[in-house]
């Protein structure tokens, strides 16, 4: 087996290339805290503009859920009211109940935050 031995100035460059990438992963981590650091007031109104922006279209998605769960409870409730089920009303409550649900938690919502 031959000798591997590492000459010095092959290590020494090998250490000068380590130190100098240390240093600028170093460097652009300290950038790139100074370029994010804000007032903490500012930070918080910036992100209940961008909240509040986003809130009409959460409420609206709400809205199509509610109505894509009312569709698919009345073809269940249809399906079992055709075959004569006795606990009919039972589903039909239960999903008429959870559209109603999702439409008044968008609408609470609303009218609590005052959008």
């Amino acid at each position: 087996m031959k000798n591997q031995f590492i000459s010095p100035k092959k290590l020494l460059f090998a250490k000068f290339w380590l130190l100098t990438i240390v240093c600028i992963c170093y460097q652009m981590l300290f950038n790139a805290y100074q370029a994010l650091a804000q007032d903490g007031s500012a930070g918080i109104n910036s992100a209940t503009t961008q909240v509040k922006s986003y809130f009409d279209a959460g409420c609206n998605l709400m809205y199509a859920i509610g109505a894509v769960v009312g569709i698919i409870g009345a073809i269940k409730v249809f399906n079992k009211w055709n075959n004569g089920e006795p606990d009919t009303n039972k589903v039909a409550a239960a999903w008429f109940g959870s559209c109603v649900f999702l439409v008044v938690v968008a609408t609470v919502l609303k009218s609590f935050f005052g959008l």
